[in-house]
C-alpha cells in the first residue's frame, strides 16, 4: 500500500481552503498456505478527507472518515462513516486557541504526545482544549485538558475514560535576554507536567484516581555540538500493563550530537522504567497512550530488515544506546572517487533494567515491588542491531549501495513469531542498484537475504532462511512499475517454502496519485518509530487514491 498526500491552497477573500483526500481499497482472495482468510464482504476500503480553513486568525479543520469495512491489519474497532476529527480556533502573536481535536506534544514526548499515524492506524487526538501563549520573546506556555479518542464506531468518535490535564513551559535564553542574543551556546530549557483522572471502580485494588508525570529538560547548541536531555517522574499507576503494582515511574533521554561537513555524530541513551502511561489503566497493546518513549534503534526501509524483525519500544523498562557515524569520504579522492563515498554505521542495544527487591518487603503494603534506578540495567538483552551501509556513485548514470545488518532480538519479551523462544539471532545482507537510463527511465534493483542463526539445539530457527528481490522502473514524471518476491526459501517444512510474489503499477499527475497493486503479502508486525500493529497475511488487489486541493 502506497500513499502520499500533499497539502494544496487556494484563496477566497482572504481565506486559505485547504484539504487532501485518500482513499485504499483491497479485495481478497482465500490463500490457506499463507493463511490468508477473505473477509465475507470480500471488499475493504477506508477513506479520509481533510479540510481545513484559515481566515487572518480565525481556523478550523475536520476530518471525514469511512471504513466500510476496515482494511486489513486497522484495529477492529473502526467502522462506519462520520466525523473522526474537528477543530474550531483563533491564533494571533500572543494567543492560540483550539477547541476541538487537537495533537500536541511536550518536549520529546515522555510526558506527553499525541499524534495520529495512519499506516498504523494509530490515533491518539485529545478532544478539548488547548491554549498556546507566547507572552514574551522567546518563551512559549502551553496547557491541554481533554478526552482521548480511543476508537471510531459506528461513524462516531469513542473516547476513553480518563481526563487528561498538562502543562508545558520553554524558554529560549538567547531569544529572552539580549545580553545573550548572538552568542555561540543557545540555551532552551523547558518542563512539563501532565496528569490523568480515571475514577477508581476497581473491587480488588485502592487505586489513585489522579497520577502525574512531571519533569524538565534542556538544549544545548554550541557551533557544531548539540547536547539535550530529558527526565521525567511518573506518580503512582497501577494497571494492566505493570501488574497493577504501586512503583513510581521515570525516565531520561540524553542525546549528543556532533555535525561538519563531511561528518556526523550521534550518541543516545535512554532509561525507562515503570512509564506505561495510558489514560485508561485496563487497556492493552497501542491504546490509549499519553505519552511516547523514543526509539532508540535506527528506522529500517528495506523489507527484510524492517519487517521479519522489528523491534517494538517497552514501556515498562528497558535501558537503551545507540551511536551513528555517517562520513563522506570526499569526492576525487581515491576511495571517494569522482562523487564522494558516503559510509554510515549504527548501533544500538536495549537490556530489561535491574529491579532490584533485596530492601523490599514481600507484605509491604504499599505495593512497591522492587528499586529501579535510572540506567541500572540488568545482564537480559531485549535489542541489539549493528549496520553499515555504503554508498557509491560512480558515474551520473550508476549507484551502488551495500548494506549489512547484524541483528539479535529476544522473542520472549519482544515478541514477533510464535515459533521461535529466547534470543533470534540473523544477518541481513542488502545489494541496492541504481541506474538512469535516460532524463526520463530509470530503474532500481533491490537484492535481499536474511540469514536466522539455529537454535541452541542446532534446529532451523523460527521459518529459517529469506531472500527478496525488488525491480522499480520508473517513467517521469507520470508512471513508476514494480515487482517484488518474497522467498521463505529456509522454511524447516518444505511445503510452506512459498514466494510472495507482489507487483504493482501507478500514475502521478499533479497532486493525484493512483496506486494498483495484486498479490502476496506475509503476516508480521508493521513497525514505525517503535510503535508496531499486527498486519494478517494477505491475498489480493490494493487500489490507492490520493488527491490534493
Amino acid at each position: 500500500m502506497i500513499t502520499i498526500s500533499i497539502l494544496g491552497f487556494s484563496q477566497n477573500q482572504g481565506g486559505s481552503l485547504t484539504g487532501n483526500i485518500e482513499s485504499t481499497f483491497q479485495y481478497l482472495n482465500q490463500d490457506s498456505l499463507i493463511g490468508a482468510d477473505q473477509p465475507d464482504s470480500k471488499g475493504l476500503i477506508n477513506t479520509y478527507m481533510n479540510v481545513f480553513y484559515t481566515n487572518r486568525g480565525f481556523k478550523a479543520g475536520m476530518r471525514v472518515e469511512s471504513y466500510l469495512p476496515r482494511i486489513q491489519g486497522y484495529p477492529n474497532r473502526f467502522d462506519g462513516t462520520g466525523i473522526g476529527m474537528r477543530y474550531v480556533g483563533y491564533q494571533n502573536d500572543l494567543v492560540d486557541v483550539t477547541l476541538g481535536s487537537f495533537y500536541e506534544q511536550f518536549g520529546s514526548g515522555m510526558a506527553l504526545r499525541t499524534y495520529e499515524d495512519r499506516a498504523l492506524g494509530y490515533d491518539n487526538m485529545l478532544d478539548g482544549a488547548r491554549i498556546i501563549l507566547r507572552p514574551y520573546k522567546g518563551v512559549t506556555l502551553k496547557g491541554v485538558y481533554g478526552l482521548q479518542r480511543f476508537s471510531f464506531q459506528s461513524g462516531k468518535i469513542v473516547h476513553g475514560d480518563g481526563i487528561v490535564r498538562g502543562f508545558d513551559g520553554e524558554v529560549n535564553l538567547n531569544t529572552m535576554f539580549k545580553v545573550l542574543e548572538g552568542k555561540k551556546l543557545d540555551v532552551t530549557l523547558g518542563g512539563s507536567l501532565v496528569s490523568k483522572y480515571q475514577k477508581d471502580d476497581n473491587k480488588t485494588y485502592v487505586l489513585p484516581e489522579n497520577t502525574g508525570v512531571y519533569g524538565g529538560r534542556a538544549k544545548l547548541r554550541y557551533g557544531k555540538f548539540t547536547l539535550d536531555g530529558e527526565y521525567v517522574i511518573k506518580g503512582q499507576d497501577p494497571s494492566t500493563d505493570n501488574g497493577y503494582i504501586y512503583n513510581y515511574g521515570h525516565a531520561a533521554l540524553v542525546n549528543f550530537g556532533f555535525s561538519q561537513k563531511g561528518l556526523g555524530i550521534v550518541l543516545s541513551a535512554k532509561s525507562v522504567d515503570n512509564m506505561s502511561y495510558r489514560s485508561d489503566r485496563s487497556k492493552e497493546l497501542t491504546d490509549l497512550f499519553i505519552n511516547y518513549l523514543p526509539a532508540m534503534n535506527k528506522t529500517h526501509t528495506y523489507n527484510l530488515v524492517s519487517s521479519i524483525y522489528p523491534y517494538a519500544t517497552q514501556p515498562t523498562g528497558e535501558i537503551a544506546y545507540q551511536a551513528e557515524i555517517l562520513y563522506t569520504i570526499k569526492r576525487g579522492s581515491k576511495l571517494g572517487g569522482k562523487y564522494g563515498t558516503s559510509i554510515n554505521a549504527n548501533f544500538s542495544t536495549a537490556y530489561k533494567p535491574l529491579q532490584r527487591t533485596g530492601d523490599i518487603n514481600p507484605a509491604d503494603s504499599t505495593g512497591i515491588a522492587y528499586e529501579g534506578r535510572v540506567f541500572d540495567q540488568s545482564d537480559s538483552l531485549l535489542w541489539r542491531d549493528f549496520n553499515i551501509n555504503i554508498y557509491r556513485k560512480f558515474t551520473k548514470e550508476f549507484n551502488v549501495r551495500l548494506s549489512y545488518y547484524n541483528i539479535s532480538l529476544n522473542n520472549d519479551v519482544a515478541k514477533v513469531t510464535n515459533d521461535a523462544y529466547g534470543i533470534i539471532q540473523s544477518q541481513i545482507g542488502v545489494l541496492e542498484i541504481g541506474y538512469k537510463i535516460n532524463k526520463k527511465h530509470s530503474l532500481r534493483l533491490e537484492v535481499q537475504g536474511l540469514f536466522i542463526a539455529d537454535d541452541e539445539y542446532g534446529n532451523i530457527n523460527d521459518k529459517g532462511n529469506w531472500a527478496t528481490v525488488l525491480l522499480e522502473y520508473n517513467v517521469s514524471p507520470h508512471w513508476f512499475f514494480s515487482i517484488m518476491d518474497q522467498y521463505n526459501y529456509g522454511n524447516p517444512n518444505d511445503a510452506l517454502k512459498l514466494h510472495y510474489a507482489y507487483g504493482s503499477l501507478g500514475y502521478i499527475k499533479d497532486a493525484t496519485r493512483i496506486t494498483i497493486g495484486y498479490g502476496r503479502q506475509r503476516e508480521g508486525l508493521f513497525c514505525v518509530g517503535g510503535i508496531c500493529r499486527f498486519v494478517p497475511a494477505s491475498n489480493g488487489l490494493t487500489l490507492s487514491f490520493t488527491h490534493s486541493f
